[in-house]
């Protein structure tokens, strides 16, 4: 991949269309920097402060000011295309990281492509192919299956961040949050509302997350001096609501069943509590419930969900930020970022 002009070298204004007579040139006066430092924001370097970033990209917004893509790409060989890859798009938790990635990119004169990976190896290959081919310049992935593992083959070669689902040792850089400890926080809330019976509806865990949320629950029940009953988990391969519905009836069909259940996402969770609904069980008053991610909807169910939250348009955000320095800098060793989770308590637990 060609790499992007160093950081002391002003670009030439041919590849910019000064639309309505606005210019780079009027931009960067109007920004009090110089044509340079515009042409770097542009393009989505990294070595410029954050606050004369939001100047200039200010400034372009207020004039109206366009990028001439046709000329750039020309010129550079850039798509100014980043692929979004994610394994459901029915999913309401991935709107939120998408709308932020969607954001950042087009701050920085991209565009994003959402690509719905589903379980088709077909459609997956055919997205790797738009990276290796540079019909698109990078790629952020939130699939947790097979795309990550293919990708992390040629992670040398591919510019790509992974978001949500990641492995630090694939040598790439991520943003996600630290699953083990927001998990165990789920428990711990429960096990201070004086539950002891605690089920856990959680994903396969062939995932990375689902064994870290796994973990976290069980670890913090040990902790509490419970042992963990095998009978009141269940792994499913599915995060939509009628999996976790019939997940709930199944466990409340057991003897001894659960007095809580903490599910792994906020769809399972809603699943949940129709179900627990189906088989005559009132939530919080009968059975405990409690979510993960924080989607809106979980605050407009009843009863509202009491929930782990993700800072999913941050999540997002920095995604994009980070594959842009990789973008910039190939070589740069970019970190990984786990944010902050928050527990958010409603009535349902």
């Amino acid at each position: 991949m060609p790499r992007l002009r160093e950081s002391g070298t002003a670009a030439p204004r041919a590849e910019f269309g000064p639309p309505d007579g606005i210019s780079i040139a009027g931009v960067a006066e109007q920004a009090g920097v110089s044509v340079a430092t515009v042409s770097r924001v542009l393009n989505g370097h990294a070595n410029v402060r954050p606050a004369t970033r939001d100047k200039v990209l200010a400034t372009v917004a207020a004039s109206g000011y366009r990028v001439n893509e046709l000329a750039r790409n020309l010129r550079t060989a850039e798509s100014r295309l980043l692929l979004t890859m994610v394994p459901d798009v029915g999913n309401p938790f991935y709107a939120e990281i998408v709308r932020g990635i969607d954001r950042v990119a087009r701050q920085h004169g991209y565009f994003m492509l959402l690509c719905d990976t589903g379980a088709d190896p077909g459609r997956e290959r055919s997205y790797f192919d738009l990276l290796r081919r540079r019909r698109a310049d990078g790629a952020i992935c939130l699939d947790p299956a097979t795309v990550q593992q293919a990708l992390a083959e040629e992670s040398g070669a591919l510019p790509w961040v992974a978001c949500c689902e990641f492995d630090p040792a694939v040598g790439v850089p991520y943003v996600g949050i630290d699953n083990y400890r927001a998990a165990g926080d789920a428990v711990r809330h429960l096990l201070v509302r004086g539950h002891r019976r605690i089920g856990l509806i959680n994903s396969d865990v062939a995932y990375l997350y689902a064994k870290q949320r796994q973990q976290g629950y069980l670890d913090a029940l040990r902790d509490a001096g419970i042992t963990p009953d095998e009978r009141w988990r269940m792994n499913l391969n599915s995060l939509d609501y009628e999996a976790g519905a019939s997940a709930a009836a199944l466990l409340m069909a057991q003897r001894d069943a659960p007095s809580a259940l903490f599910a792994v996402s906020d769809t399972l969770a809603i699943g949940v509590i129709n179900g627990l609904r189906s088989v005559g069980k009132r939530v919080p008053d009968d059975v405990a419930v409690v979510g993960f991610d924080d989607i809106s909807l979980a605050a407009q169910i009843d009863p509202p969900l009491t929930t782990i939250a993700q800072p999913m348009r941050e999540l997002g955000e920095t995604a994009a930020r980070l594959l842009l320095q990789r973008l910039a800098n190939p070589l740069a060793n970019v970190p990984g970022v786990l944010l902050p989770h928050r527990l958010v308590i409603r009535r349902s637990a």
